[in-house]
């Protein structure tokens, strides 16, 4: 697994940096640019308990609520063509994803946990691989489970999967892309952009992540013309490094806002 990690990795950089580098949204930011080697880590040894984490929370989820969707349900829905089963999925999907998402920044718990993904302050297509793991497992729990309970075929999770992945490293990624009046539709890096911006007007914004008409239904959506955010990132103190990170949501807030005064000073 740790080398299909590593070769995935390295195929995502050699699209992704390239890119960026021909339509950069800030041309200025360095390839290696802060924290680069941090979110290098997420990337590399995340996978690992995040899988884990997810598939036991579909199993779980499956096996405790399975009987309550109808037989009938799930042999429709698998006997439909793999287009129109993957189209559904990505509505289905997206709207757990929204929900979730939203309440990671509304419940204070959870957004210690989420706090981490916003603590970026320079975006890449490596940044989107910052996300502490039970964020990242709950979130994707409240994809899947839905589409596993519903009887969506393996093969069309799958390629939901390899695109979902895909989408949110070019919603991360230093790049300009304009899509015009789909941006209205479909999430762009523009429009997550501001959902990570540190800017007043932003906050508790943009929460789907694939249909940015979600937002729009749901009176979210910030998206201030071809404006893009000044700087990004939360005034909360995270710390550096990947371990402490993880460690962030579980170590009392004052303890931690204790240590990073002293570190500062």
């Amino acid at each position: 697994m740790g080398i299909l990690n590593f070769k995935a990795l390295l195929i995502t950089a050699l699209i992704f940096m390239p890119i960026e580098c021909l339509f950069a949204l800030r041309p200025n930011q360095k390839v290696l640019r802060k924290a680069f080697l941090n979110d290098l880590v997420y990337a590399v040894f995340n996978g690992a308990p995040i899988t884990l984490g997810l598939v036991a929370i579909v199993a779980l989820a499956t096996a405790s609520m399975g009987r309550l969707v109808p037989e009938f349900v799930g042999i429709t829905v698998s006997s439909q063509p793999i287009w129109l089963q993957v189209t559904e999925i990505i509505l289905v999907a997206d709207l757990g994803f929204y929900f979730t998402h939203r309440a990671f920044h509304a419940i204070p718990f959870l957004w210690h946990f989420h706090a981490i993904h916003h603590s970026i302050e320079e975006l890449d297509w490596l940044a989107g691989h910052r996300v502490h793991p039970v964020d990242q497992i709950l979130t994707k729990g409240a994809s899947f489970i839905p589409l596993y309970l519903l009887g969506y075929s393996s093969e069309a999770i799958g390629l939901f999967a390899l695109i979902f992945h895909a989408h949110s490293l070019l919603l991360h990624a230093n790049v300009r892309l304009n899509i015009g009046p789909l941006r209205w539709l479909i999430a762009s890096p523009q429009f997550h952009h501001w959902h990570h911006a540190n800017e007043r007007a932003a906050y508790d914004k943009n929460f789907a992540g694939q249909l940015s008409f979600i937002d729009v239904i749901f009176g979210t959506m910030h998206l201030p013309g071809n404006a893009v955010p000044e700087r990004y990132g939360i005034d909360d103190p995270i710390p550096s490094n990947y371990i402490e990170q993880l460690a962030y949501p579980f170590v009392p807030k004052g303890k931690t806002d204790e240590a990073s005064t002293t570190s500062d000073a």
